[in-house]
């Protein structure tokens, strides 16, 4: 494996824009390495060889011109599949659309794209990505990089597969209840859900209009604000997408945390949790310590009625998305996608107009939270990666939860109240799987999320790096 591979896209850039690194070099060797090690990982759907040549070619020749368009340019990026991309099959890891290719980019992939990045292919991704384990998709489930016979965690499993075993340098998700920070976490990578409408999803096949974000999986948590620096951008045609002032969200790194905040929920958030979970956490709250913060605990109610009311806005407006296709379609599902579908139609209207008034209460408690501290800080989740195919969970001795509640616990609640949240690998089980420390911030402050996760990166990264290169290196 070429030694550039494992790099980072901010390292790597600056050696792009002196012309140290042929492009087409670089995506060749990206190529060699999808060749070689993906068919025990299964991160693709479709990996898009000839175009992406093509592009390195042309990317390389803007660069000699003096056209360089900043730290993406030349960078292969791996997209979820449930992102259009023009001429480039788009299956939503289903049979039903297994030969499609879509006549147009989704909004952010023409972001990237404008920034130079090289689309190398398309991710593997659970079906319609109505699933947090990642393991129901035509193709057949991704594998974590940490051990093939462990879960990626769902629905963007082969973005955060690929990024994690350098298979790409960077790929987009997308979260409903997690899809993101869950693979990320689990895979041992940086995930980022932005806050509901910075990001358009135009282009995007929703499963829950309401919930539905587009996020950005790294290896560092600098990449991360790289890319999304190049993905935040107002969109006329999306009537969710804010119109907000262009900004740099890697404008906090580096700052220190001496007389920032950080509130730990007293509740919810630190219950039924992995004991090994448990102690990483321990240890991220004792270097945020270290490094100047001051740690508060906050009392934060997350009710069941705000859980309950993400499920049937979920569920009731993926159900509405599907209809057709499972009239048309019925014997062209996974079962278990198709079941949870079905259970759309046992939303009464009054529900689904009571679920909409309790995230209204359930953002008001987030902001009142916050209003005593920078961010706060969790868990991202309650498990380590389970077994691919298992539904049934053990915590705290207690057996029977259910699988998906128990992954998207600690995601879900964000995502039905549009708040920023960030996932930063943080340590590693004692049998080598990856842990992820959650950090959720105030609507639009991402900037700040990363300034916290930089700077816990930097005081920790060098142990993740070298166990993760040492793993990846032997697939």
């Amino acid at each position: 494996m070429n030694d550039f591979l494992s790099k980072e896209i901010h390292s790597l850039a600056k050696q792009i824009k002196k012309g140290e690194i042929s492009l087409v070099q670089l995506v060749k060797s990206t190529i060699d390495r999808i060749k070689k090690t993906d068919p025990t990982l299964n991160a693709y759907i479709t990996v898009n060889e000839d175009k992406a040549l093509k592009d390195a070619n042309e990317m390389e020749k803007e660069i000699k011109q003096g056209n360089y368009k900043g730290p993406l340019h030349g960078i292969p990026i791996g997209i979820k599949d449930n992102i259009f991309t023009k001429g480039i099959k788009t299956t939503m890891g289903s049979e039903i659309y297994r030969n499609f290719s879509p006549k147009e980019n989704a909004f952010v992939i023409n972001r990237l794209i404008k920034a130079g990045a090289i689309i190398i292919g398309k991710n593997n991704t659970h079906q319609f990505a109505f699933g947090p384990t990642g393991d129901r998709s035509h193709v057949g489930p991704a594998h974590n990089p940490y051990n093939i016979k462990k879960m990626t965690g769902g629905s963007s499993g082969g973005s955060a597969a690929a990024v994690s075993a350098y298979l790409c340098f960077g790929a987009l998700g997308t979260d409903t209840g997690g899809s993101v920070r869950v693979p990320a976490s689990f895979c041992g990578i940086v995930g980022m859900k932005p806050t509901f409408g910075s990001i358009s999803n135009r282009g995007v096949y929703p499963l829950s209009w309401s919930l539905d974000h587009v996020g950005p999986l790294t290896r560092s948590v600098i990449d991360n604000a790289l890319l999304l620096n190049e993905m935040v951008a107002y969109d006329r045609e999306d009537p969710k997408s804010i119109r907000r002032k262009k900004e740099d969200y890697t404008r906090l790194l580096g700052k220190d945390m001496k007389g920032k905040i950080i509130g730990i929920p007293t509740a919810y958030y630190y219950e039924d949790i992995d004991e090994e979970i448990q102690s990483a956490i321990k240890n991220v709250i004792h270097t945020f310590e270290m490094l100047g913060a001051e740690i508060r605990q906050i009392k934060l109610s997350i009710s069941e009625r705000s859980l309950e009311a993400q499920r049937i806005i979920l569920r009731t407006e993926a159900y509405t998305v599907h209809e057709n296709n499972l009239k048309e379609y019925p014997d062209l599902w996974d079962e278990e996608v198709k079941e949870r579908l079905q259970t759309g139609l046992l939303t009464k209207g009054f529900e689904f107009a009571r679920a909409l008034q309790n995230r209204e209460l359930a953002k008001k408690e987030f902001n009142e939270a916050l209003d005593d501290c920078d961010i706060l800080l969790t868990p991202t989740m309650s498990i380590l990666p389970p077994d691919i195919g298992s539904r049934d969970v053990t915590i705290t001795n207690r057996y029977g939860n259910h699988i998906r509640s128990t992954i998207t616990k600690l995601t879900s609640p964000t995502n039905l109240n549009g708040f920023p949240s960030l996932t930063v690998p943080c340590g590693f089980s004692k049998d080598s799987l990856p842990i992820g420390v959650q950090l959720i911030g105030k609507e639009f402050d991402e900037a700040t999320l990363y300034q916290f996760g930089f700077a816990l990166e930097q005081e920790i990264s060098q142990e993740i790096n070298k166990k993760r290169h040492s793993i990846m290196l032997s697939l």
